[in-house]
């Protein structure tokens, strides 16, 4: 299954540009506290848990397993032409937990606890692509 989801245009700042640049390479990254060492989503300058000003924008593995969905039937807004497809949280395999869409597989065969892996679009002139995943192949 390979259905085109729409790309809403994301709040870039400065803060984010580099996460947004990766994504354009195909590149997942996310935030490390270089105090604490905790992982953080979605990317920021102080840390939530030790509120550390010291973070890093490191690669991320890109795996992770779906930690809960739902199917959305009718979409709204830039998804209104869209559906079904699924809004899910994937458990990163560094910990933080990402609200994403699930792609490359059909709504109804997807799983809590399934393995999945980022996927991106082409990011063309935008600069950018939204990071969503996709069910990991099996070797």
């Amino acid at each position: 299954m390979t259905e085109k989801l729409p790309s809403p245009d994301p709040l870039i700042s400065l803060e984010t540009q580099p996460f947004w640049d990766a994504t354009a390479k195909g590149e997942l990254r996310i935030c490390r506290c270089r105090q604490c060492r905790s992982y953080i989503w979605y990317p920021r300058s102080i840390c939530p848990f030790c509120m550390a000003e010291d973070c890093e924008l490191v690669p991320a593995s890109g795996g992770g397993t779906i930690y809960s969905f739902t199917i959305t039937r009718r979409g709204s807004g830039a998804y209104k032409d869209s559906g079904p497809y699924v809004l899910a949280y994937v458990e990163l395999d560094e910990g933080p937990r990402v609200m994403t869409n699930i792609v490359g597989i059909a709504p109804d065969e997807v799983r809590i606890g399934s393995r999945v892996g980022v996927t991106f679009d082409p990011a063309e002139e935008r600069g950018w692509s939204l990071p969503r995943f996709a069910p990991e192949t099996v070797a």
